[in-house]
């Protein structure tokens, strides 16, 4: 996870309508990341991810909510493979491994709600 860049903070986002996928930039051979929400319940993030470019498996102690913004793509979790793409979602429950890998380039809107 290295080579997740993270931009800007988020109070130039308070009060006004954006386009969630706009938030984050694609970068060659990079996921960048770009915080809409931070709070002790949770978060929302939006990563844009490079053709290729992938999260290794990992556990989190919450459910999280992973809704595809532009592209695809495979997001493993338990062993089971899931293709998600533009307009849908999917749940990675909590303690479950998961892993995720773009399919080309891959937008997406990652939403923690802590318990």
């Amino acid at each position: 996870m290295d080579n997740i860049k993270k931009q800007k903070s988020t109070d130039d986002l308070k009060a006004k309508a954006l386009k969630l996928a706009g938030l984050a930039q694609y970068q060659p051979g990079a996921i960048v990341s770009r915080e809409v929400i931070r709070k002790q319940t949770g978060t929302v993030t939006v990563f844009a991810f490079d053709g290729g470019e992938e999260l290794s498996e990992h556990t989190a102690p919450f459910d999280a909510l992973a809704f595809g913004l532009d592209g695809q793509a495979e997001i493993t979790i338990s062993g089971k493979v899931h293709r998600l793409n533009a307009g849908e979602m999917i749940i990675m429950p909590a303690n479950e491994p998961h892993a995720l890998k773009a399919v080309g380039k891959f937008k997406m809107a990652l939403i923690m709600i802590r318990s």
